[in-house]
Order: C-alpha cells, then structure tokens, then sequence
C-alpha cells in the first residue's frame, strides 16, 4: 500500500462515546467567535462538551461527576422530598 504525502491524504475523525472527537493532526480549528487554533500534535482531541478550560482542545473534563457527599444529600433543603424522610 501506498502512502500518500500528507497534502493528499484524508484526514481520519474519530468520534468517540461520551468523550472528545479525535483528529489526525497537524490541525487549524475555528472556535465560535472566529479564533484560528492550530495544535500540531499528531493526534488531537477536540472538546465535544465544552466544559474543557482549554476549549476547543479537550482536558478530560468529560469524565468529572459531581459527587453529592452523604451529609449533602441527607441535608439538602432545596429536595422537597427530604423533608418527608424519617431520621
């Protein structure tokens, strides 16, 4: 097989569950406000769920859950229902 130079050849997107969208590099993206990024690794992922603080580009924010302590949760006053538990 054959390998193409880099100006002919197909740019692979991958599209992954839940997490970012990776992209063969060098690449040159276009935020919402008209900004140009370039990253020139040869693999990048790019932010699918904008929580990344280094948006486009992401930081595996995705993976963070907010985890509610057990005194939050038994506490918590804004939970009509938690008025209604027995302690």
């Amino acid at each position: 097989m054959t390998q193409l130079p880099d100006t002919e050849r197909t740019p692979r997107v991958t599209l992954t569950e839940g997490g970012p969208i990776l992209v063969e590099g060098p690449v040159e993206l276009e935020t919402p406000d008209g900004e140009i990024v370039r990253s020139e690794r040869p693999v990048v992922a790019v932010c699918a769920c904008r929580r990344s603080k280094r948006y486009p580009f992401c930081d595996t924010s995705h993976r963070r859950k907010v985890r509610q302590t057990a005194y939050a949760t038994r506490n918590n006053d804004d939970d009509p229902a938690s008025h209604d538990r027995t302690r």
